[in-house]
């Protein structure tokens, strides 16, 4: 029978005894255990909060408590390692001690513990600034349902604006109390000393204040909304996206045009898609040779043609017909009327519509259209 005993005492000595960076391998196997049982704690707990708290974001009335744990499940994990690290302070030898540049010298001695402290202070605020880099989404959520009662979709283009802002300002609150609670930095020297650095870059970057001034009043005076035909810079196409810098325009022919927002705060920006109606301007032309009888004859035929569809003229704005003038080849009959709904497309269909029947009623009372036509009279000796 083997005793093992002896072999039991060889491997304790060992461990007790060997030592790597000033610890022995107890300390970094107890080190590795804590770490080990901290991260698959918080893993634990981190699963536990991600389906507790869809649950309870599938039910109405605790959603926000829903979005709280699945905002913390992550972070979670981050904290049980600060904890685990922590707790290893305890045991972890951070005094190392060189040995003396010369016989008879002092040996130098480093603390780390200091250092690993703050490590962990670290770790942990990183950890509560992840959680409140989460917590955006529940405020989006909160500015979603406010935009989604509004008519306007601009404010739908606001939301992810937003939730970027506060995103960044998270990440540099958390950067910044780090640096000065943690590190001891002193921020405020620091941002002195970039003062005139900031002047400079301020002249720099006047653009882009203007473009960012300029998205503001896009956002408050709402010349177009996401979605919409504009006409700007004779750019005519639909507004796509807004950003903070630039708007982006989708062309009618299929290209993308970013367009400054300062260049469109200060421009004449023609909504198209706002039109009460689309007005169209006819002119008819009918031969030098037509008798007044039959002029008249297609006034009537053409007034009968828009009686008949009044239904798709704007209230207020009845179609008008006129023998409008005498021109250089023709008699001209002036037509004009506002059609609703401002659709282009339908719009395209009752002009077709509306030009078939009158070229078969013009034909049918013998009535002659017109074309450019000049006369040469050769004068002979």
């Amino acid at each position: 029978m083997i005793n093992i005993t002896p072999l039991a005492w060889a491997w304790t000595d060992w461990l007790i005894e060997t030592k790597f960076l000033n610890n022995e391998l107890w300390r970094w196997l107890a080190l590795l255990g804590v770490l080990l049982v901290g991260l698959l704690v918080g893993k634990v707990v981190s699963l536990l909060l991600q389906k507790h708290g869809q649950v309870l974001c599938d039910r109405q009335k605790s959603w926000l408590l829903g979005r709280l744990l699945r905002s913390l499940s992550g972070p979670v994990t981050m904290l049980a390692l600060a904890v685990g690290l922590y707790i290893a302070a305890g045991f972890m030898n951070l005094r190392y001690e060189s040995s003396p540049p010369a016989e008879g010298g002092v040996p130098v001695v480093t603390d780390l513990k200091s250092l690993w402290l703050n490590a962990c202070s670290t770790i942990a605020v990183l950890a509560t600034g992840w959680f409140i880099y989460k917590l955006v989404d529940a405020i989006e959520f909160f500015l979603l349902r406010w935009t989604s009662k509004t008519n306007t979709l601009l404010d739908d283009q606001l939301v992810p604006i937003i939730r970027k802002t506060l995103r960044i300002f998270v990440v540099v609150v958390a950067g910044l109390f780090i640096a000065q609670n943690i590190f001891h930095w002193q921020i405020g020297a620091m941002l002195a000393g970039l003062g005139i650095g900031g002047l400079a870059f301020a002249l720099a970057a006047k653009d882009t204040l203007a473009n960012f001034f300029g998205s503001v009043t896009i956002f408050t005076d709402r010349p177009f909304q996401m979605g919409e035909r504009i006409v700007v810079k004779g750019y005519d196409g639909t507004v796509e996206e807004v950003g903070f810098r630039s708007t982006r325009i989708r062309l009618l022919n299929g290209h993308l045009v970013t367009v400054p927002n300062s260049v469109i705060a200060n421009e004449t920006v023609e909504n198209i898609s706002r039109r009460p109606y689309i007005k169209r301007t006819l002119e008819i032309t009918v031969t030098y040779d037509t008798a007044p009888e039959k002029l008249q004859r297609g006034v009537e035929i053409i007034r009968q043609m828009l009686d008949a569809r009044k239904d798709h003229f704007a209230e207020g704005f009845p179609p008008r017909v006129y023998f409008g003038d005498f021109g250089a080849a023709s008699l001209n009959i002036v037509v004009y009327y506002w059609f609703t709904p401002p659709d282009w497309w339908e719009y395209l269909a009752f002009n077709h519509d509306f030009n078939t029947e009158l070229l078969r009623r013009f034909n049918e009372e013998a009535i002659k259209f017109a074309f450019p036509t000049q006369t040469l009279y050769l004068k002979q000796d």
